[in-house]
């Protein structure tokens, strides 16, 4: 675990994320000694979507305004379907994005977050899942999807639902050992 103390990542939310799209990598992350800070537009909390109804508040670390992707390692976007139908229109989160791709650092995306990845323009010609109801969106944009329980293609991982996290958190943190890729785009 002492191998990834001083690994930053951050985790780029807004009101409407999936909890445990959050709280699950938040966690894996954490108990491998790796600073994680939640990233959100706006200061204060931001308020999870818990599968049917709204869940806990969740503090922020810092605005998109107080980072860039140089203060970090990583980028983690959990899904849900409000938190990136919000994200994927906001110009200073979609450049924080594309800044991690353009310094070939690791990218984790899951269920809607690929709509982010969309929006900032570094899906085509990549491999990836999701949740399958934007499958086509992604097609759209010129992805390669695939219904898998997690895909990785240099570096950027993406898994579909909840019911990955498992293999996602691993692979994610699999990724992050590796530190920067060469093959890692925008």
């Amino acid at each position: 675990m002492s191998e990834l103390k001083g690994t930053k990542v951050a985790i780029l939310a807004t009101n409407g994320f999936e909890e445990s799209e959050l709280s699950s990598p938040k966690k894996a992350l954490e108990a491998q000694s790796i600073e994680v800070h939640v990233i959100a537009p706006e200061s204060g909390n931001i308020t999870a979507w818990a599968e049917t109804d709204w869940g806990q508040k969740y503090p922020v670390d810092k605005t998109l305004d107080e980072v860039s992707a140089d203060d970090y390692d990583a980028l983690m976007l959990p899904g849900g379907h409000f938190n990136p139908d919000t994200l994927r229109t906001d110009e200073k989160a979609l450049s924080f994005v594309r800044d991690f791709f353009k310094a070939g650092k690791p990218v984790g995306a899951i269920c809607h977050a690929p709509w982010i990845l969309i929006n900032a323009e570094v899906v085509d010609g990549r491999r990836l899942t999701s949740v399958p109801t934007i499958a086509q969106d992604l097609k759209n944009a010129g992805a390669q999807w695939e219904d898998s329980e997690v895909v990785c293609d240099s570096a950027l991982v993406t898994s579909r639902t909840p019911k990955d996290l498992n293999a996602f958190n691993s692979k994610l943190i699999e990724e992050i050992k590796e530190g920067r890729h060469r093959k890692q785009h925008a």
